[in-house]
């Protein structure tokens, strides 16, 4: 029988700096990635949609993972990588290329995007990877960019193979689905909230922490929600939980990760609100709100204090 979950509480899928000519900003990540270890956040993501990997040469992304892998290991925190293919050879051969890195603690892997290999397909592709690709695998169930559903029965084999440790659960509602899973997770099996807005609740009924992109911004207070409803603390949980579900609101008011962006260079924090395309920058009334919500913090000091005692995994 697998053990624990390894992975639990704030994972933060970092966004990925540009200057305003397009190109990395190394610096800028470096410091995104030790600022939200120091807030409390439990690991990092790095190449997950909000890194807008589709648009990264493979020579950038090689530099975001060394980057990211330099911050984890400085905080003893584990770095989960996105591999996003639809095509099995390929993603075991960037699977196996990761781990040889030796510095990967997981890889986060949707069910291959557009083709829509059908449940069984999608099972037998998760199956070689576990089996073949050399690390732990966190599965991204997001049927609404993949076009591909998992039900529960599925889930529930995949978190019996011994190479997949979590999921990331960003199915768009809170259904029966999400209710069986979180009621009987696979033991061993990390159930990781993905839908930001619904985050708080989501922990709540019983998962174990989450993949939340608006962590890049109020890292601290995503971390604390987290570890609030572990703690049992219902009442300060429910209240910091809907601040931070119009905060996440606001975020993904515009393709993600561009208001994400806009506001982390209205706080100074990157060079530039620069996308690559085919996304284009936030409207600049979409990050005026966004940034209003992200500056109006309300610091609950009787809590903080455990929120970032929480127990984080170790890899």
């Amino acid at each position: 029988m697998k053990p624990n979950p390894l992975f639990n509480g704030l994972y933060v899928p970092l966004v990925t700096p540009f200057t305003n000519d397009l190109r990395l900003a190394p610096d800028a990540l470096a410091r995104l990635a030790d600022e939200a270890l120091s807030a409390g956040a439990s690991g990092l993501v790095a190449l997950g949609t909000t890194a807008e990997s589709a648009t990264l040469t493979a020579e950038e992304k090689r530099t975001v993972v060394r980057i990211c892998s330099a911050a984890c290991r400085a905080h003893g925190a584990p770095l989960i990588v996105g591999v996003g293919t639809n095509d099995t050879a390929a993603a075991i051969k960037s699977l196996r290329e990761l781990a040889a890195t030796g510095d990967v603690a997981a890889a986060l892997v949707p069910a291959p995007p557009y083709i829509r290999p059908g449940e069984a397909g999608t099972l037998a592709h998760f199956t070689a990877l576990a089996e073949d690709g050399g690390l732990p695998l966190i599965v991204y169930d997001i049927p609404y960019r993949t076009g591909q559903t998992l039900s529960a029965d599925a889930i529930a084999a995949l978190g019996r193979l011994p190479g997949i440790v979590g999921i990331k659960h960003a199915t768009g509602a809170i259904d029966a689905t999400t209710m069986e899973l979180l009621g009987s997770p696979p033991p061993g099996f990390a159930v990781l909230g993905g839908d930001d807005v619904v985050i708080s609740p989501l922990v709540a009924a019983g998962a174990h922490g989450g993949i939340v992109a608006s962590a890049n911004i109020r890292t601290a207070d995503y971390a604390e929600l987290i570890s609030l409803w572990h703690l049992g603390s219902a009442a300060p949980a429910r209240k910091l939980g809907a601040e931070l579900a119009r905060l996440s609101a606001a975020l993904f008011a515009e393709p993600n990760p561009t208001v994400i962006k806009g506001v982390l260079h209205a706080q100074d924090r990157i060079p530039s609100p620069a996308v690559r395309m085919p996304l284009l920058a936030a409207s600049t009334s979409a990050v005026h709100r966004a940034t209003l919500l992200a500056n109006s913090r309300v610091r609950h000091a009787s809590t903080t204090s455990r929120a970032s005692s929480y127990a984080s995994p170790t890899t």
